[in-house]
């Protein structure tokens, strides 16, 4: 048999009569059916529109408007596998299928009576009545909407007839308390829609507009839609809703917000037949700048649109049904032709679609082209050959629907073969028996359906899952604009469920064309990303893709695109420039390595060496008079003391550690009243001396070397203590001081105690304002005793130093600080070795000529004062 037709139902006729011997029937004003052993019913929607009669009483029939050509295909993708199955005796070898095949027009109520035609073997149908001696018909294929599909369910759900669906998603129908002889060859919507919501993730859309229709498919499949992108962090801009009667108004203001909106994706979950007239919307308004996201219902129907349409909607990314190729298909129906299928009722009309003619003894067909106001101009000869195109299906043919019905009737055929090679006492049913192959019950074979599990001619699995759902495998399609303006559906990537987690989608991005001149992925956000170093804040009032990008504060990071929150970094970590990840803080100390460091270092030293020196030449003219009278003894000291306080400043200069952190304060405080003391024990040598001279004078018996180290002894005692206490209670230990500045850990000797710091400094310059007390009010002493001159500069110039010293190291901080402490013993320390030593060097070096005992007396000034009078 070649081409095999349908026949409209016209009316309700007597119970059907099966003639003997007759393989092919076309029962007018029924259907179209074929004999077999078993059949396979189809309900199927040939035509697009059908038109009902206004006299129904005198049982006028309706009638079927326009031929859907994507429909016939899928009739002849039935008739194609059972007659391949009938021919191929590998499967069933002692079984032959039959189908009947009933014509719907896309009417639910249509829908409802096919169904139970089949049933009943009748046109006028009685419930649970069926025609004796007639064919088993074992289940439905059909049908291709959802809302007809869960009609025909809930009929065949009583009886446990078996329904596969070729074309119907709605998540319902996966419900088996419901439906539970109802399986499918196309997921269920909510598949569709991670699936959807997936891909626009992949190209990085975080902000997208939702249209749908009003029917079961749009509403359902638009709430999973919304459901999914917002598990994703994608947010809608607005959901909008056309209805399935055309609203010129409604559909224009849904239009005016499309085009005004930011959003420049658009998701479209709606049959094809309710968006047609919002294309049209989308073409009087001359919206170019959008990127069309359609569902599986309309993206293999670029061919009906007109071409002044494809330039808006080119570059339309789509879920497609997958399509794979059913071996020897597209011969099959290149083949056909009105010459050689005279039994084809609908095969003129075909020819009519796809050659854009017309049949001139056809007044039927005639008639319904005028009043649709599109009558072919081209007359048909019948030399037409569908091979005119290139050997190619012609597109108005929908093999992805195609594919579907053909595993349709393998899965059947394949639960057929699995009932019949039941193991009788092995069987699934009670005590162990198997079903009659021959004479079984739709509740038997749905049984084996439910478990079919087998790989087809192209080694693809075909199974149900527990919800009658098969594998989910989508082909993701671009419809791309041709030369000649129309457009082509190019398949740019996948969706498969069977791959492992995240990498159910693949696309390919370098195929894809963009309905802009670039070739970058087109951006789709209501706020652009916030880079590493910002933080996402809500804008009031809008959806949360809607924000504002503020910077870290500070100590924080955010180290991601668009991140809702910055964090704080570890305690020995901190920002880079940019907030965008933590990196070590700096260590700061006083190094040696460091400018200032090398210079304090540098200048101690030295100073170290000079009064090295000098102490040197003291010893060396320490028999000279001028040595002698400035009590030599506490000079050695003296300037023994100042070598060890320019020494002790290396100790705040370099890494610290707890050796040094221990020592470094207790050693500047001793040695500095040590310094101090022995100034303070010159300066009342000083007094004792001058007042020794004087005529019976008591003092004469403390000019010995005793009294000096007793004033030194005396005077350190209190710094010893309060230096030993420190030590003992509280003492200094290094620490990493990681609050004191921002982004700089400072390295720094943790005094422990400020309390006795303080109180060492306070002392040390207690005992500095007594020395220049004393020197100050013996400053007038005799020449001879000059030398408390010097000490009252050196005191001022001590007292300066330190005084200026506390508000400067109260203000500074870190290394600085530090600085400023050896800055104050060296430049303190110099003061009273310029002050008290240079003067008697210069002497000693340079004025040998003074350093005589007459000098000393005074005896010189006035022998040259005599000579000069």
């Amino acid at each position: 048999m070649s081409l095999l037709g349908l026949v409209v139902l016209l009316a309700m006729p007597p119970p059907l009569s099966l003639s003997p011997g007759c393989t092919l029937r076309i029962q007018k004003e029924v259907g179209f059916a074929q004999d077999g052993d078993i059949l396979i019913g189809g309900i199927i929607p040939v035509h697009i529109d059908w038109l009902q009669s206004g006299n129904q009483i005198t049982g006028q029939p309706d009638l079927c408007d326009a031929l859907n050509t994507k429909a016939y295909g899928w009739v002849q993708a039935m008739v194609f596998s059972i007659n391949e199955i009938n021919q191929d005796q590998t499967l069933l070898p002692n079984i032959s299928l039959g189908f009947q095949i009933y014509d719907t027009c896309y009417s639910i109520t249509r829908s409802l009576k096919g169904t139970m035609w089949m049933l009943t073997g009748q046109g006028k149908p009685v419930l649970n009545y069926r025609l004796l001696n007639q064919a088993s018909l074992v289940a439905i294929i059909g049908e291709s909407r959802s809302t007809s599909s869960i009609t025909i369910a809930r009929v065949l759900g009583l009886y446990r007839f078996p329904q596969i669906s070729y074309f119907s998603t709605s998540p319902l129908l996966s419900d088996k308390f419901q439906f539970p002889s109802f399986l499918r060859m196309l997921p269920s919507d909510d598949v569709q829609a991670l699936g959807l919501a997936q891909m626009v993730a992949h190209f990085g859309w975080t902000w997208v507009g939702l249209l749908s229709s009003a029917g079961d498919y749009g509403t359902l499949g638009s709430q999973l839609l919304k459901e999914k992108l917002s598990m994703l962090g994608i947010c809608v801009a607005f959901h909008e809703t056309f209805p399935l009667v055309s609203s010129a108004t409604k559909i224009m203001l849904i239009m005016e917000m499309v085009k005004g909106s930011s959003a420049k994706v658009i998701l479209v979950y709606s049959s094809y037949s309710y968006f047609m007239p919002v294309i049209e919307e989308i073409h009087r308004l001359n919206i170019t700048d959008k990127i069309w996201i359609v569902s599986d219902s309309w993206s293999s129907v670029f061919h009906l649109l007109k071409k002044e349409y494809t330039y808006m909607l080119r570059g339309t990314l789509g879920f497609g049904v997958h399509e794979g190729e059913m071996p020897g298909f597209k011969e099959f129906l290149l083949k056909l032709h009105p010459s050689t299928s005279p039994s084809d009722l609908f095969i003129k009309s075909l020819w009519k679609e796809i050659f854009s003619c017309h049949w001139p003894d056809q007044n039927n067909l005639t008639t319904l082209a005028n009043v649709n106001g599109s009558v072919p101009r081209i007359m048909c000869t019948g030399a037409e050959k569908l091979q005119e195109f290139r050997g190619q299906i012609p597109r108005e043919f929908d093999t992805s629907i195609s594919y579907n019905i053909y595993n349709a009737v393998y899965s059947i055929a394949h639960a057929l073969w699995d009932m019949s090679s039941c193991v009788p006492g092995k069987g699934p049913f009670t005590n162990r028996t198997c079903a009659n192959s021959h004479n079984f019950k739709p509740w038997q074979l749905l049984h084996y359906l439910r478990k079919v599990h087998f790989r087809n001619k192209i080694g693809e699995e075909i199974y149900f899952d527990s919800d009658g759902n098969p594998p989910a495998v989508y082909d993701i399609i671009n419809w791309q604009q041709q030369p000649d303006g129309t457009i082509h559906d190019v398949k740019v990537g996948h969706f498969d469920s069977r791959a492992p987690k995240g990498h159910e989608l693949s696309i390919n991005i370098s195929v894809i064309r963009w309905n802009t001149q670039r070739g970058e992925v087109p951006r789709s956000v209501c706020s652009e990303s916030c880079p590493p170093g910002y933080r996402k804040a809500a804008q009031k009032g809008r959806p949360l893709c809607c924000f504002d990008c503020l910077p870290c504060d500070e100590g924080e990071i955010s180290n991601m695109t668009d991140s809702n929150i910055c964090w704080q970094c570890t305690s020995d970590q901190w920002p880079n420039e940019r907030r965008s990840e933590c990196a070590p803080k700096i260590i700061e100390f006083l190094s040696y390595q460091e400018v200032l460091g090398t210079i304090l270092a540098t200048v101690a030293i030295c100073c170290s060496i000079i009064t090295a020196s000098i102490l040197c030449i003291f010893i060396k003219y320490r028999d000279t008079p001028i040595a002698k009278a400035n009590n030599r003894e506490l000079s050695f000291l003296l300037l023994g003391a100042l070598v060890l306080s320019f020494l002790c400043s290396l100790l705040f200069i370099g890494e610290p550690q707890p050796r040094t952190c221990l020592f470094r304060q207790f050693a500047f405080g001793i040695i500095f009243v040590l310094c101090v003391s022995c100034v303070l024990a010159k300066t009342i040598m000083v007094v004792i001396a001058f007042n020794a001279t004087k005529p019976n004078s008591n003092l004469r018996g403390c000019l010995g070397p005793q009294v000096p180290f007793v004033i030194i002894s005396a005077s350190m005692l209190p710094q010893v203590f309060i230096c030993g206490t420190w030590l003992l209670l509280c003492s200094p230990f290094p620490e990493k001081n990681i609050k004191l500045k921002i982004g700089i850990i400072i390295w720094q000797c943790n005094e422990c105690s400020d309390v006795a710091f303080w109180c060492t400094l306070g002392y040390m310059g207690l005992l500095a304002c007594v020395s220049f007390l004393v020197a100050f009010l013996v400053r007038k002493l005799p020449e001879s005793f000059n030398e408390a001159k010097w000490i009252t500069f050196s005191m001022l110039v001590f007292l300066s130093v330190w005084l200026s010293f506390i508000p400067g190291y109260l203000s500074t901080q870190g290394k600085d600080m530090v600085a400023m402490e050896v800055f104050g013993i060296i430049s303190s320390s110099t003061g009273l070795l310029v002050c008290i030593f240079f003067p008697k060097c210069y002497i000693m070096l340079l004025r040998p000529d003074r350093n005589t005992r007459a000098q000393l007396l005074g005896k010189g000034s006035r022998n040259k004062k005599i000579k000069s009078i």
